[in-house]
């Protein structure tokens, strides 16, 4: 494949997690084209341009991994300061998403080097396609603590987060993983596991937390994995506290509409609510 000619820059490049025909043709075209390709794993990335005819025709290929980055980082910001382009790819789906490569974006940015993306495959992005679970918010958590006292600390800091949770985990851990879930953000919640997105036996098990914690206890899967699990439903307000809290700001001298705006902020609760609740004291004095 003949590539076409590129602005000097860092690309990072997105490359498919599971099927090779999801690569897009601009990541193709940056790989083909770039002066210099650096990757996670340069095994998994000379078997990528090997299935898409790309040839390197003598072009460095560099490992570049979260353990030698800080010994391959100066090579690359150097090709790169001389005009280079520099093609970055990490095993599967979008660099630095639970992936390498943020310091290396981080220090070319600090260097006033242009860093462009070629956006492409995601499990993040692709489990909350199959999901079913609500996607206008979510929170990417990525891989939780191994330890336990350390993951259901991790957990419980994320259990009021308003959207759809998303995690990566081994499948070695996600029987534990799911059990801490339990404990820490409830049973009852909505949950999907999602394994070996795109691949061959490509699966995806949607229940309640406590139906799939107590299925992967004895059960050992293999391949990738994300967790998805639904956000924590939205507790009723309480109108005794809220009505406490208006008549200590009237006390203390506020207006009613600023007792009712004080009130919203300090309680999340709308202030259609809140309002609805001044006026009845309001009466009742």
């Amino acid at each position: 494949m003949v590539g076409k000619e590129l602005v000097p820059g860092l690309y990072f490049v997105a490359t498919p997690i599971g099927a090779a025909r999801d690569i897009t043709l601009r990541a193709l075209d940056i790989l083909a084209s770039a002066d210099v390709l650096a990757a996670e794993d340069t095994r998994n990335t000379r078997r990528l341009l090997d299935i898409h005819g790309i040839s390197l025709n003598g072009r460095p290929l560099v490992s570049y991994h979260d353990h030698n980055g800080a010994a391959k980082r100066p090579r690359l910001l150097a090709d790169l300061l001389a005009g280079k382009t520099v093609a970055y790819v990490s095993d599967a789906g979008t660099p630095l998403v639970a992936d390498p490569g943020f310091v290396l974006a981080r220090e070319a940015i600090g260097s006033d080097i242009a860093v462009y993306t070629a956006p492409g495959p995601s499990a993040l992005l692709a489990a909350l396609t199959v999901a079913g679970l609500p996607t206008d918010r979510f929170y990417f958590a990525g891989f939780a603590p191994v330890k336990t006292k350390a993951r259901r600390d991790f957990l419980k800091s994320c259990a009021e987060v308003p959207g759809t949770l998303v995690f990566y985990e081994s499948p070695k851990r996600l029987g534990k993983c799911l059990a801490d879930m339990v404990i820490t953000l409830g049973a009852a919640r909505p949950a999907v596991v999602c394994r070996e997105l795109t691949k061959k036996f490509e699966q995806t098990r949607r229940a309640a937390l406590g139906e799939l914690a107590a299925e992967y206890t004895t059960k050992s899967p293999k391949g990738e994995i994300v967790i998805l699990v639904g956000a924590a439903e939205e507790k009723s307000p309480d109108e005794g506290e809220l009505q406490q809290s208006l008549r200590a700001a009237l006390r203390g001298g506020a207006s009613l509409k600023d007792a009712v705006a004080m009130v919203t902020e300090s309680s999340s609760v709308s202030r259609k609510l809140v309002y609805k609740i001044a006026l009845s004291l309001e009466k009742k004095s």
